[in-house]
């Protein structure tokens, strides 16, 4: 009897138990977190959103290629990208892209994916599942099939998104980006946790390494960091270090990811002029500046991956167009821009710095890194 009495307790603990279960995806964050790592939504069931941005690499792509970490390999892994994937760390924080009119003269800010083609999180959401280079998925039907294949998500996102909700493919295939960015806006990729962050609330010390780097990046006078990479916040959270506006500065064809991909020679990646809504030739060639945040951690660096090391991009910025200055990568000179017509010849490429200011910079970005990719947390783990 006293058994009996025990089970019928343990009745609505179980019960409870069944209840969280079929719940956890009853919001738009607890199902985009379902959809960011589920690999049935690509053609081979091989890829998700998390394969190329995982959040044990700050967001970024943790498969290796023959150069190292790089972007935007297929579903079935036969095919490569020209691009190298952004970090998804702090994209919720990127504005809709759109056009700014200053003295008459038209320049273009925000938007997702490296020439901004996205107006947001949820266009961008929409794109790699139809990539032919990455998801693989043949048509908007073909990947909401997939997603109704689960029945806890026919059940999310008819509780969510209305019992009708699979009856329109656009609409649904709208609330599936929807989902995926709501979770993408989450804290998991915007803690405002790094050593800067603390630094700022006088919970950290900086190195006198660090200190020094900070100085130099905001000192309009020398390295000049801050003229795209800001300091200021306008979020109340803390900087993103990018004003998302879009440049040329001179980064060289990638040759190694060119002879993967198969792109050949003539091939130009024209970045922002690629866009469908910007066609001034003053804009061929520029990228928009992404976020310093987590830089020590999302090696390949530049649009294209072509530099493996922060202290390379640093030497590039200050030493571009300095007559004989050595690629520390390749033992050789600085190579030309992909498009030369467009660079930014006023604001870097002949700062002046000394090889210890640019080791005191480095020093600065690495307190940009988030708490959770530091090696102290990852010798917790």
């Amino acid at each position: 009897m006293k058994k009996f009495l025990k089970l019928l307790l343990l009745i609505p603990i179980a019960y409870s138990s069944v209840q969280a279960k079929e719940a956890h995806l009853h919001s738009k964050k607890a199902l985009g977190k379902a959809l960011y790592s589920d690999k049935s939504l690509s053609k081979n069931r091989k890829m998700s959103c998390a394969t190329c941005h995982h959040k044990k690499r700050a967001f970024i792509d943790i498969r290796e290629s023959s150069i190292g970490h790089m972007a935007a390999f297929s579903a079935d892994e036969q095919f490569i990208g020209d691009r190298n994937v952004p970090t998804a760390s702090y994209a919720s924080f990127i504005p809709a892209f759109h056009a700014v009119i200053e003295d008459g003269e038209t320049s273009y800010v925000g938007g997702q994916f490296l020439d901004g083609r996205a107006k947001d999180l949820k266009e961008q959401a929409k794109g790699p599942f139809l990539n032919p280079i990455e998801m693989q998925m043949p048509s908007k039907e073909a990947v909401m099939a997939r997603v109704m294949e689960k029945k806890k998500y026919k059940k999310a996102f008819k509780k969510i998104y209305g019992k009708n909700i699979f009856s329109n493919t656009d609409k649904s295939y709208d609330a599936l980006a929807d989902a995926i960015a709501k979770f993408e806006k989450s804290k998991i990729f915007s803690p405002f946790n790094s050593k800067y962050d603390k630094f700022l609330k006088g919970k950290k010390r900086l190195s006198s390494e660090a200190l020094r780097g900070l100085l130099l990046f905001s000192d309009s006078t020398r390295a000049n960091c801050i003229a795209c990479h800001p300091l200021t916040s306008n979020n109340g959270k803390g900087s993103l270090f990018t004003d998302f506006t879009y440049d040329n500065i001179g980064v060289p064809v990638n040759r190694k990811l060119r002879a993967l991909n198969g792109k050949g020679e003539t091939f130009i990646d024209h970045g922002l002029l690629d866009n469908p809504n910007v066609h001034d030739v003053k804009f061929d060639g520029a990228f928009r500046v992404s976020t310093l945040r987590n830089i020590a951690k999302t090696a390949p660096y530049m649009h294209n991956g072509v530099f493996k090391e922060l202290k390379t991009v640093i030497h590039f910025y200050n030493t571009r167009d300095v007559e004989g200055a050595i690629n520390p990568e390749t033992g050789e000179p600085w190579r030309d821009a992909e498009v030369p017509e467009t660079v930014n010849r006023t604001e870097l490429g002949d700062l002046g710095l000394s090889e210890r200011e640019e080791n005191d910079i480095v020093a600065f970005l690495k307190t940009l890194t988030d708490k959770r990719h530091t090696k102290k947390e990852h010798s917790n783990k």
